[in-house]
C-alpha cells in the first residue's frame, strides 16, 4: 500500500462533501486516480465515462507544456471514492492522505488529456492543481462528470449515452434520459431491427444519428404511443418493442432503400427520414391499432407502392410547389416538418382509400 499526503486549501460548500486542492506531480496523480474510458463489455453493459484520447490534441498539449516556460494555471479534477483522510490543519487548511493498493481510489474527472500530455514528458518539479471532490458511490461520480462537462464541449453523444447511468440530474435531462435509454436498449438488442446500427460513443461503427432516434422517442413521449404506454409499469419495455416492431416493418418493406445503405445514400436512414418515420409510426398505432411489425407493414406498403417515397432516387412531390430531388430534404425543423406532413399526409388518404374499397 502507498500512501501520498498533501496539503490542501478546503472549500465549503455542499454539506457532507469534502472539496479540497493541493498541487501535486502528474505521475503522482496517474498512481492514486484512473483515466476510465467509456466502453461496453461483452453484455453491452457501459462501462467508464471517459471520452477517448485525441493524439493530436494530447500532442498540442505536450508541445506546448514541453516548454521551459509552459504554465497550467486551470486544475485537473479528481473524484474519489473511499482511499482518503482529513486531518484538520486549521485556517481551512488540511492534510489530505490517500491510500492506493490494489485499485486507485480516484478518477479523473477533467483534464485527462493534460494529464495523459504531462506523463509523457521530464520534468520532475513541474506540477499541476489538483481540484478534489469525495463521492459517496460511482453512480455520483458519473453525475458530477456529466454536471461538470456538460458546459464544455464535450461530445454529446458521450453526454447521452451516460445519462441513463446517472441518477440525480436536473429535470431538464429527464426526457431525454429516458430516450436515451430506450435508444440505448435497441442498439443493443441482440435479433433487433437496430441492432448496433446507432452511432454511439462507444458504437461509431453505427450510421443512424443517435439524436434524430432520441428525438423520435421524445415526440412519441410527449403526444404519441409511449405517452398512451407511461401508465403501465413496463412502459419502457413497450416502447423498445413497438420502436423495435416498426423498424422491423420499415426494414422489410424498404430493404433496398435501408439494408447497407448510409444517411448520404439514403434518406430513410437520414436523421430526417427516421424522425418523419416516427410519425408514420403513430399515425399507424394510432389509426391502425399496429403494433407489430405486420401490423405496419401494410401502411408501409402504401406509402411504398403508391409512390410517395423517394428514399434513394427521383423525386419527393411534397406540394404543387414543392417538388425536390431525393436527397432534397435536409435535417432541419422544417424539413423535416415538411416530410412528416407529407408522409402523414399521404398515409391517411390510401387509408380512406383502401377503407372505401373494402
Amino acid at each position: 500500500m502507498t500512501t501520498f499526503k498533501y496539503k490542501a486549501l478546503r472549500a465549503q460548500q455542499a454539506p457532507d462533501h469534502d472539496i479540497f486542492c493541493f498541487a501535486a506531480h502528474p505521475h503522482d496523480v496517474l498512481k492514486f486516480s484512473e483515466i476510465e474510458r467509456v466502453g461496453r463489455d461483452e453484455s453491452g453493459t457501459l462501462k467508464g465515462f471517459q471520452r477517448h484520447q485525441v493524439a493530436s490534441h494530447i500532442k498540442e498539449i505536450r508541445d506546448y507544456l514541453g516548454r521551459e516556460d509552459a504554465l497550467l494555471p486551470n486544475a485537473v479534477i479528481i473524484a474519489f471514492i473511499g482511499g482518503v483522510k482529513i486531518r484538520e490543519l486549521g485556517d481551512g487548511l488540511i492534510e489530505a492522505s490517500i491510500k492506493v493498493d490494489a485499485d486507485k481510489p480516484g478518477f479523473v474527472v477533467d483534464g485527462q488529456q493534460r494529464l495523459s500530455a504531462l506523463a509523457g514528458l521530464d520534468k520532475p518539479e513541474f506540477q499541476v492543481f489538483v481540484s478534489a471532490l469525495v463521492c459517496k458511490d460511482y453512480n455520483e461520480l458519473r453525475q458530477q462528470f456529466v454536471l461538470i462537462n456538460n458546459t464544455r464541449p464535450l461530445p454529446k453523444t458521450l453526454i447521452y449515452e451516460l445519462l441513463p447511468q446517472v441518477e440525480g440530474l436536473p429535470e431538464r435531462f429527464t426526457n431525454r434520459k429516458f430516450s436515451a435509454r430506450v435508444v440505448e436498449r435497441l442498439n443493443h438488442l441482440r435479433g433487433g431491427a437496430l441492432f448496433h446500427d446507432i452511432r454511439q460513443h462507444t458504437n461509431p461503427g453505427g450510421v443512424l444519428s443517435d439524436a434524430a432516434m432520441q428525438r423520435l422517442v421524445m415526440n412519441s413521449t410527449a403526444q404519441g404511443a409511449i405517452r398512451d404506454f407511461i401508465r403501465y409499469e413496463d412502459y419502457e419495455e413497450r416502447s423498445v418493442k413497438l420502436i423495435n416492431e416498426f423498424f422491423e416493418a420499415v426494414k422489410t418493406v424498404f430493404s433496398s432503400e435501408w439494408v447497407g445503405m448510409s444517411p448520404r445514400t439514403s434518406r430513410i436512414r437520414h436523421g430526417a427520414g427516421l424522425v418523419a418515420l416516427g410519425f408514420v409510426m403513430e399515425h399507424l398505432y394510432t389509426h391502425a391499432n399496429a403494433t407489430s411489425s405486420e401490423d405496419f407493414i401494410p401502411g408501409l406498403k402504401l406509402l411504398r407502392d403508391n409512390g410517395h417515397t423517394a428514399w434513394t432516387s427521383g423525386q419527393w412531390y411534397l406540394s404543387d410547389d414543392d417538388i425536390r430531388p431525393w436527397n432534397g430534404i435536409q435535417n432541419t425543423p422544417t424539413d423535416i416538418d415538411i416530410l412528416a406532413n407529407h408522409l402523414v399526409r399521404r398515409l391517411k388518404r390510401e387509408l380512406r382509400h383502401v377503407r372505401r374499397v373494402a
